[in-house]
This record gives structure tokens, C-alpha cells and sequence, in this order.
């Protein structure tokens, strides 16, 4: 773009920058905190999310920051290995996003199938709203979503003051209040303030009201100086990644945020028909970012759909709303700092529940009925895995079902043994694949041709078959020319490919 055209833009894109920060600004708290970090971590990586990722991005329109589907891991790994190790896993993290990119690997983190990834955000919205009920209540949520169900009955009586004498009914409220908010502005905002974000709203409100009640409820802790909330990345911690754990903490963010960045770049891409994304420079710049935040000490990130969908709904058509937003937080945080520290922690909990039950899409599982049972048992296992288990587990889960799934299709073989009208002349009819797999099958079908026959093999059915099955066919031929049988392989017309070499060996072959 030349100055003239930048020039004309620059009103657009700083309105669409503005709703853009104000999406982003809740969300970012509220993530940190489900994340079990400082709310200060996730602003960090907010304006790096803008301000870097944003220059450097190849989904222009995309909007990178903290992610909900992330929260879950980043909380497990702070319990498990402690807030320090976060930022070698980061670095690591981003270094392979960063190389994925550069070896123009983007496409392959796509195919990813929509059955898992469905599945692995519908199981991350579970254990959020799980683990930030117990947040609205001012209590501290358990490690695992099941204790966190199991725990709700005594987190919720000891916040009530007819009970316990306790205060976090209040909290409660809030948070209610907040998602009572959200819910009637999505659903009934007028046209005209369409701009104006719910989570927003909501926050603004219960704030103003716990201000004017005085109510006792946890209030966000943000440092005065933002400097203050940087943990550098020590050299020391870098020599803990030789422990096979963070290494497979590393290539599990660096996949999930990958896959989740590109599945949302192609969605924004169908929500305008402006400069298509770039896969493989978006990764590249993703990597950068997450970097950066493994150095200074703050959340991963990913390129993320809600304030991606927010920007493009607002009018942005360039990079620079993007990157303006970012600077709209890093100025929010320096100037305003005192504003952040009179939010309830529960009102920002309420976002995260509300966010949580908008990951559960329903409508995308009933969308995998069109594909089969297959596709919807894998969300449904997928989800109720990281539930149940973690999020690695039932990520791995869901790709081997997947996997399974194309192993069963793979080694569907339909055999037939008719006989042709000359006389001692019989055909071997193979459709589908011949794999291993089908190796008994075949032997036993070959086990009934009667002796003195010629039997004919033509593999133009097949999409594949493998040297097993060859090796099968061939020493029935041989085995068997002493009988008088023949076997001849017509090979012409195979639908793909062969795995191995035809050979033509005492009247059977090609």
C-alpha cells in the first residue's frame, strides 16, 4: 500500500482496532487466570499477539493472542513443572512452529481431522467451565475436571453464608450477572452497538456494581509497571529440556496452537474476499511469537476466531488494525493500570464459562453425522477423554481413531472365485485393497480351486495391494503347477499403484 492508500484506510482500521482491543482485553485476564497464571502474562502476549505477530503475519486479518484452547494444557504444565519451565517449553515450542513454516509445512498441520480438533475444543470447554465455576465463587478450581465436578456441591455450600457464613455467593453473582449479560447482548444488541463487545459489557457492569456495593470479592492483580510482570527466560532452564516431558510439551502446544491458528486463518478466510492467508508465513510468524513469550515469560498464543471474526466484522481490511490493537492494550496497561485492579475475578470467570459452553458446538457434531457414525463417535471419544484423562491423551486418542478408521477402510477387500465358460478356467475377482491384512482371507478362497485349473487374477478392482498378498499369489502358483493349475496375474488397469514387482515365473505372471 502507498501512503495515499494507507492514508484513506487509517480512520477504518483504527475503529476496527478499537473493537479488536476491547474483545481482547477481557479475554486476555480471563484466559491467563484459566490458564493458572497472572492476568498480566496473558496481556503480554495480547501485544505481542498485535503488535509483532500482527506485522509478521500471513493472515492479515487474523487476530493472534491467548487462547481458551490452550488454558487446560498451560494449567497442567504450571502444576506439573511450575511457571518457570513455561518459557523453555515456549521457545522450543515456537522454535518448531517456526521451522514448520520455513520448511512450508502449514498445509499438513490442516489435515488434521475435523472430528479431533471439534472434539478437542468441545473437551477443553468442558473442563473450562468446570474449573472457572469454582473461580466465580472465589475458590481455587482443582487440577482435574472430574474433582472439579465431584468438588462443586462443597465449593458451592461453602459459599453460601446460610451455610458456611461465607461470601463467595456474591462472586457467584457477579459472574452470573456477567453471563446473563453476554448472553441477552448476543442475542439482542441493537444494529447501531453492534461494535460494542458483550464480555465487555458484562465485565464493565459487575464491576461498577461491586464498586458501588463494596462487595468482598476478589479483585484481578495487575502490576502498576507492566515491567514487573516479565519473567526473562534464564539460560539455567534451558538445560531442563533434555527431560522427555517438556520436550513432548513442547511438540504438543507447538501442534495444537498450529492446528488451531490455521483452522481459524480458514475461517476468516471465508468471512471476506479480501488477500487469501498464507499457511506457511502465518506459522513462520506464530513461531516468532510464541518465542517471544517463552523469553519474556507470558502465555502461548494462537491466531484466535473470536476476535479474528470481530475484526473483519468491524470493517478491517489490512494488517494494521491488527497490530493496532495491540498497541491499544500495551497503552490500556501502562496508563490505566489501577482500572484493571477494580475488576472481579469472577466477573472475568464468567467470561471463560461462557466461552467454555460456546466451544461445546453442538452443531458441528451433528455436521459429522453427514460423514458417518465414525466422525461423531471421534469428537464424542476425543472429548470425553481430555475430560476424563488429559489433553494429550485424548488428542492422541481421537488420531487413533481416525487412524483406525482409514486402517478399516483400507483393508476392505471383496473376493470371488466365479468360473468362466471354458472348461477348468476360473477367475479370481479382488476389489478394494489387498493388504496383509487379507492374507488368510485369500488363502482360504485359493484353498477351494480344484486341481488342473487355470485361474485368472485381474487386479484392475484393486486401489492397492501389497507384496504380502503377492507373494501369496505366486507361491500358490507355484506350489500348485504340479497339479497342472496355472495362476495368470493381469495387472493391467490397477486402479493406483502395486506395491512391489509383477513377476512372470513358470506360466503365471503378467
Amino acid at each position: 500500500m502507498n501512503f495515499a492508500q494507507i492514508k484513506a484506510a487509517l480512520p477504518r482500521e483504527l475503529l476496527a482496532s478499537v473493537v479488536v482491543f476491547l474483545v481482547a482485553l477481557p479475554l486476555c485476564m480471563g484466559i491467563a487466570i484459566a490458564s493458572g497464571m497472572p492476568p498480566a502474562k496473558g496481556l503480554i502476549t495480547g501485544i505481542i499477539g498485535g503488535v509483532v505477530v500482527g506485522f509478521l503475519a500471513g493472515s492479515p486479518l487474523q487476530v493472534s493472542g491467548p487462547a481458551a484452547g490452550l488454558a487446560v494444557l498451560v494449567f497442567e504444565l504450571v502444576r506439573q513443572h511450575g511457571m518457570a519451565m513455561l518459557g523453555p517449553i515456549l521457545l522450543l515450542a515456537g522454535f518448531l512452529q517456526l521451522l514448520a513454516g520455513r520448511f512450508k509445512l502449514g498445509c499438513w498441520f490442516r489435515v488434521t481431522a475435523p472430528a479431533v480438533v471439534y472434539g478437542m475444543l468441545a473437551g477443553i470447554g468442558v473442563l473450562i467451565v468446570l474449573s472457572q465455576v469454582h473461580v466465580m465463587l472465589d475458590s481455587a478450581p482443582q487440577p482435574a475436571g472430574l474433582d472439579n465436578l465431584l468438588g462443586f456441591p462443597a465449593a458451592l455450600a461453602q459459599a453460601m453464608p446460610s451455610i458456611s457464613g461465607g461470601v463467595g455467593w456474591q462472586a457467584g453473582l457477579l459472574g452470573l450477572l456477567t453471563i446473563a449479560i453476554m448472553w441477552t447482548w448476543e442475542h439482542y444488541r441493537p444494529k447501531s452497538l453492534r461494535f460494542v463487545p458483550g464480555a465487555l459489557l458484562g465485565v464493565g457492569v459487575a464491576t461498577v456494581i461491586s464498586l458501588v456495593l463494596s462487595l468482598s470479592v476478589k479483585r484481578v492483580q495487575v502490576p502498576d509497571n507492566l515491567a514487573e510482570a516479565i519473567d526473562w527466560l534464564r539460560p539455567a532452564d534451558l538445560l531442563n529440556l533434555a527431560d522427555p516431558a517438556l520436550l513432548i510439551a513442547a511438540f504438543a502446544v507447538a501442534f495444537i496452537a498450529s492446528a488451531e491458528t490455521l483452522l481459524s486463518a480458514a475461517a476468516v478466510d471465508r468471512m471476506h474476499s479480501g488477500v487469501r492467508s498464507d499457511f506457511d508465513r502465518e506459522l513462520s510468524a506464530q513461531g516468532v511469537g510464541n518465542m517471544l513469550c517463552g523469553l519474556l515469560g507470558a502465555l502461548p498464543m494462537t491466531g484466535v476466531i473470536v476476535r479474528s471474526s470481530a475484526n473483519v466484522q468491524a470493517g478491517a481490511q489490512t494488517r494494521m488494525s491488527a497490530i493496532f490493537h495491540g498497541i491499544w492494550l500495551l497503552a490500556f496497561v501502562v496508563a490505566l493500570s489501577s482500572v484493571l485492579q477494580s475488576i472481579p475475578v469472577a466477573s472475568l470467570a464468567g467470561v471463560l464459562v461462557y466461552t467454555g459452553v460456546k466451544l461445546v458446538d453442538m452443531k458441528a457434531f451433528r455436521g459429522l453425522g453427514r460423514y458417518g457414525r465414525m466422525p461423531m463417535f471421534t469428537y464424542a471419544a476425543t472429548a470425553l477423554a481430555i475430560i476424563f484423562t488429559d489433553l494429550l491423551t485424548g488428542v492422541l486418542l481421537g488420531f487413533a481413531l481416525t487412524l483406525l478408521k482409514l486402517a478399516l477402510k483400507a483393508a476392505r477387500l471383496k473376493i470371488s472365485l466365479v468360473s468362466r465358460e471354458e472348461e477348468n478356467v476360473m477367475e479370481l475377482r479382488l476389489t478394494g485393497a489387498a493388504t496383509f491384512l487379507k492374507v488368510p482371507a485369500l488363502t482360504q478362497v485359493l484353498g477351494t480351486v480344484p486341481a488342473g485349473t487355470t485361474v485368472h487374477v485381474p487386479l484392475a478392482g484393486l486401489s492397492y495391494i501389497d507384496h504380502s498378498c503377492l507373494e501369496l499369489l505366486e507361491e500358490w502358483g507355484r506350489a500348485n503347477q504340479a497339479k497342472g493349475s496355472r495362476l495368470i496375474i493381469e495387472s493391467r488397469g490397477l486402479k493406483r499403484r502395486t506395491e512391489g514387482r509383477l513377476r512372470t515365473t513358470n506360466g503365471f505372471g503378467t
